[in-house]
């Protein structure tokens, strides 16, 4: 995908309006230009940062339609990458979790910049997040699928829609948890690469056990 159809992409899906772009192209001036004093992507990146960053991370809400009403929360939120990009296309309440210093400041700022109101940045492990029902989980480069569900089962009920972009281990992830989880489960290619997928849960439990909240 080009950066051209990158942008063509992101119209036809959500009917961007202008203020909209403004956000996303303050979000993107300023994640470049704090590349010089953090890591935030991957270098090789720069030139392709509306395809692999921008749509990578909006093609989540397409996979994410049918939630039900509620938060939802990033984990591992880094660059902002997917929740910034999220919370510029929708006005669902959005909580970012990050434990790196610098990129909570990052996140907080960035945040305020684009008049964000409806998202906030916890900073904190994930594991430490309080108790709650989120509608929506995504978490991008985050930790493994088993992993990643052991530490954030206690943000969920048996409602909330996981939505974990895993590049082109997904498949190989997916199989490496279910001995130990239970849910429905699929994977869904990426829109940004042939070789990409994220995977899409919703009931997910630890196999054997049901999922006790409503």
């Amino acid at each position: 995908m080009s950066e051209e159809e990158a942008r063509a992409w992101l119209q036809a899906q959500f009917d961007v309006s202008r203020e909209t772009w403004v956000r996303l192209e303050r979000y993107v001036a300023i994640l470049l230009s704090a590349m010089d004093e953090q890591n935030l992507i991957a270098e090789s990146t720069r030139p392709h940062v509306w395809a692999r960053h921008i749509v990578d991370s909006a093609q989540l809400l397409v996979h994410a339609d049918r939630a039900a009403e509620g938060a939802w929360l990033d984990l591992g939120s880094g660059a902002g990458l997917p929740g910034v990009v999220v919370a510029c296309l929708s006005e669902r309440p959005l909580m970012m979790v990050e434990s790196r210093r610098k990129r909570i400041d990052f996140l907080n700022d960035v945040a305020a910049d684009l008049g964000l109101s409806h998202a906030r940045v916890f900073g904190g492990r994930v594991e430490t997040v309080p108790a709650t029902q989120a509608a929506i989980i995504s978490a991008r480069a985050y930790a493994p699928l088993p992993k990643l569900l052991a530490s954030a089962l206690h943000l969920s009920d048996k409602n909330t829609l996981w939505v974990l972009p895993k590049g082109r281990n997904a498949q190989n992830e997916l199989e490496a948890a279910r001995p130990a989880w239970q849910g429905m489960f699929h994977v869904e290619p990426s829109v940004t690469d042939d070789d990409s997928a994220i995977i899409v849960a919703r009931g997910v439990a630890p196999a054997g056990k049901k999922k006790g909240r409503s």
